[in-house]
């Protein structure tokens, strides 16, 4: 584990180092996270905006405002530590490099996922975290729906980042899925909305295909309280077995890898 912690350090230090070398860099970023909470609110706002319209789905402003506050933190744990680490994969596979990641003496999943962070995206974590606070004053909310909330919500980072290693590994066969990872960036622009303001079949796609709504409604609903028991098990049994699929894929993937650099 200390070796671990060591690279981990190594690897980061210079990224971050590169990262606020210009301020430029910090402001263009800071824009970015707050056109992007923005696009979120408006879209908020609209839903909302119609005359007399006091609920939605079942949800009224505040509660809504919750699941959008999950949204913004998980755009900024996607941003700040799983896409430009997932990113990499690709590029590696197509220029070689991940001859020396398989070469090296740890974890070659640990070693894809962990070794660069984009700080940058930090004020996305902060807006988040600022909306479920703004929207939880308005709302009770009790010590065990914040345990219970912060329970699923690890849950739901593990299914973000099961997922998108999963596309990621995809590129040992087909090289380039930029393609397919904006696919599901487009997917989850959803996950902003309470899922029960969907249809009926879209609402199905965003819980049990593409488990969206497990990242940001089932959260929200911990944390009000207003959450079944039969989802709040569903989905650590979906990390779960998400984890150890995505694990077992990668290992396959890296067993047929072939290297690109000679």
């Amino acid at each position: 584990m200390r070796r671990y912690l060591r690279l981990v350090r190594i690897f980061t230090g210079a990224t971050i180092s590169a990262q606020l070398e210009y301020r430029a860099n910090f402001v263009g970023a800071v824009l970015a996270s707050l056109g992007e909470v923005g696009v979120a609110l408006l879209g908020i706002g609209v839903l909302f905006g119609q005359p007399g319209t006091t609920t939605v789905g079942g949800w009224t402003f505040r509660e809504a405002l919750l699941v959008t506050g999950f949204f913004m933190l998980t755009e900024g744990f996607i941003a700040v530590f799983v896409q430009p680490n997932m990113s990499k994969v690709a590029e590696a596979v197509r220029t070689g490099n991940m001859d020396f990641t398989l070469l090296k003496p740890i974890d070659a999943q640990f070693n894809v996922s962990t070794r660069h962070l984009n700080v940058l995206r930090l004020p996305d974590i902060v807006i988040g975290l600022g909306l479920i606070g703004y929207a939880c004053a308005a709302l009770t909310v009790t010590p065990g729906g914040v345990l219970a909330a912060a329970l699923l919500y690890v849950s739901a980072l593990v299914i973000v980042y099961c997922i998108w290693l999963g596309l990621s590994t995809t590129a040992f066969w087909f090289v380039k899925t930029q393609n397919v990872t904006e696919l599901f960036s487009g997917v989850f622009g959803a996950a902003r909305f309470p899922a029960s303001a969907f249809p009926v079949p879209v609402r199905f796609v965003l819980t049990f295909v593409v488990p969206v709504a497990l990242v940001t409604t089932v959260p929200a609903q911990a944390l009000m309280g207003t959450l079944g028991l039969s989802v709040a098990l569903a989905s650590p049994l979906v990390a779960a077995a998400l984890f150890v699929a995505t694990r077992l894929f990668w290992r396959y993937a890296v067993a047929s890898y072939t290297s690109a650099s000679s």
